[in-house]
């Protein structure tokens, strides 16, 4: 697949480029460059990252952080089986645990919320950073939903975390959970006090909390684009009919014109019928006047 001019393979972390000086030269930058593309199109455009990185596996399979940019692409895809295995192979190579919580979500995306639940009890969660033990009870109430028990998910993300006044990144999504299970559980007033707090945190908009919350005051939004477009629709179907009546009232005159004309035609024709019906009686008139004969028997007047 090509890639942008722009893409030096130079864009990549620190960590990942130092991985990948255990390859050629030229070898290294093709893998570089592709992973830029991974992660330029993950969000965007899932199916075009997924590709590039099938390229970067093909040409290096042995770098775990390749690996794991697989693993994140077919993550995106829905891919979780695909996902997982990818997943493993780069914490084989590398021992690290941070991949511990997405693994666990991909055997939710497999229907085995229990697996999850039971990596969510694993020695390793222990070995995570705080990102990622926030992720991991994330997980952890997602597959408890995922099993109908609803009380059970709200009690999972009660936490410091959820409680804490300060704003870290993983916030407005753990309030945003919070919420969402609030709301499933018909905790409609707590939902929306909760979902009113994420929008708070939530400063890049990485969810849709202030959507959910105006879902919840009666708020409806209309989209400006879609307003301008039915607009724009119905100013074309006023043109459309306008130039219908136009064009029907332009036929009308001219069936009008049409008949006037062949009004004035019959009138004339009528009149030169006329005229020639009055010459045939002078012509036959005078060729039936009666002719006067002399008389033999008369004798012309004597001088």
């Amino acid at each position: 697949m090509p890639i942008p001019d722009d893409v030096t393979g130079e864009e990549i972390d620190g960590d990942v480029r130092q991985e990948l000086q255990s390859l050629p030269k030229g070898l290294a930058e093709d893998v570089s460059r592709n992973l830029v593309m991974v992660a330029r199109l993950i969000d965007e455009d899932p199916e075009g990252a997924y590709a590039y990185s099938k390229i970067a596996l093909r040409l290096a399979s042995r770098v775990a952080a390749v690996r794991e940019a697989a693993g994140f692409a077919a993550y995106a895809n829905q891919k979780y089986s695909e996902a997982l295995a990818e997943f493993r192979a780069a914490r084989r190579m590398t021992g690290n645990v941070d991949l511990w919580p997405v693994m666990a979500d991909c055997e939710r995306g497999l229907g085995r919320p229990e697996r999850a639940l039971d990596m969510a009890g694993a020695p390793e969660v222990h070995k995570l950073d705080k990102a990622g033990q926030v992720e991991m009870r994330l997980v952890a109430a997602g597959a408890r939903r995922d099993m109908g028990q609803l009380d059970a998910a709200i009690v999972t993300l009660q936490s410091p975390e959820l409680a804490s006044n300060s704003v870290q990144p993983w916030t407005a999504r753990l309030r945003y959970a919070y919420a969402d299970a609030l709301l499933a559980a018909g905790r409609e007033d707590e939902a929306r006090e909760w979902f009113a707090k994420a929008v708070e945190s939530d400063k890049d908009g990485s969810t849709d909390a202030s959507d959910r919350l105006a879902e919840l005051d009666g708020v409806e939004f209309v989209d400006a684009l879609v307003e301008d477009e039915d607009e724009d629709e119905v100013a074309t179907e006023a043109e459309a009919e306008d130039e219908a009546e136009d064009e029907i009232e332009t036929a009308t005159d001219a069936e009008a014109d049409t008949e006037a004309d062949t009004e004035v035609d019959t009138e004339v024709e009528t009149e030169d019928d006329d005229e020639d019906d009055d010459e045939f009686d002078i012509v036959e008139a005078e060729r039936t006047k009666p002719v006067v004969e002399a008389d033999d028997d008369d004798e012309a007047p004597r001088g």
